[in-house]
């Protein structure tokens, strides 16, 4: 009897694990299953669903799954995935101990995973891939672009990282490449690797405020914490209540104070200098 509750307990979690797919994710879905015959059964309850059979097309897609801790992150990434045909989203999850769940109990192609997650790291997840399901890859999707970070996750057993500021198309085209056999990379990545195998030593985020040129404002700070998050101009508008023009002017203002090209570089720079922690 307590194996059957235990068991029970088990499914409810990767049901509910599979249900943090948004409205937008599911209604791609939906256009997928006119196309392929699918059957999505919601009959589990309000915030739960259930994957019955998707037709052969869907057999033999990439099974996908998705660990991204923000919600409006989350929903985006999905709706990308959801959308790529070649590729099932099998589950989407918001922290570890879910996500583990799904590595546990259901067969996967491919893990696509942040690394600051509520009740662990990402890392964790991918060493829990290599131990249950050592065929299926692993790609990290993070903010994250130190040395330290990078090299931890390769090692952990990740074959592409990207940063979150990266394109839909390159998301998907990265998918592709790497189940290809390929091992895609961001180049502020590929930069953090040559520096390492180029024998520089390994940076950390110690806090040195002292060589920022120019206090960033309250403002900048807030717009700041939303390009870590990974929000879009217009999502960054609407959550702090300004014009979607301002949004950029305040990124260019950030870029010089903190003298980087692009989001990947301010955040990291602002990480590196204590101005955010990731």
């Amino acid at each position: 009897m307590r194996r059957a509750m235990r068991g029970g307990d088990t499914m409810k979690r990767v049901s509910a694990c599979r249900a943090t797919n948004d409205d937008a994710t599911r209604s791609a879905r939906q256009d997928r299953r006119d196309k392929i015959g699918a059957t999505w059964d919601t009959g589990l309850g309000e915030g739960s669903a259930h994957v019955t059979d998707l037709g052969e097309e869907a057999r033999t897609a990439c099974r996908i799954l998705l660990i991204e801790d923000d919600a409006p992150v989350r929903m985006r990434l999905a709706r990308t995935i959801g959308e790529w045909p070649q590729g099932r989203l099998v589950g989407a999850c918001g922290n570890l101990a879910d996500a583990a769940q799904v590595i546990d109990h259901i067969p996967l192609d491919l893990l696509i995973t942040d690394l600051n997650l509520p009740d662990g790291n990402g890392v964790q997840a991918i060493r829990r891939l290599r131990e249950r399901q050592p065929a299926a890859e692993a790609m990290v999707i993070s903010v994250l672009a130190d040395d330290r970070t990078v090299i931890g996750a390769i090692e952990a057993g990740a074959t592409g990282y990207l940063l979150k500021d990266s394109d839909p198309i390159d998301i998907v085209k990265s998918i592709g490449e790497l189940l290809a056999g390929r091992s895609p990379i961001s180049s502020a990545i590929a930069r953090t690797i040559v520096r390492r195998l180029g024998g520089r030593p390994v940076q950390t985020a110690e806090v040195d405020n002292a060589e920022s040129s120019q206090a960033l404002t309250p403002r900048e700070m807030d717009i700041l914490w939303g390009i870590a998050k990974g929000f879009t101009y217009g999502e960054l508008a609407e959550r702090l209540g300004i014009s979607k023009q301002t949004v950029p002017v305040h990124i260019r203002n950030i870029y010089r104070k903190l003298q980087t090209n692009n989001r990947s570089e301010a955040v990291y720079e602002a990480s590196r200098r204590g101005l955010i922690k990731l």
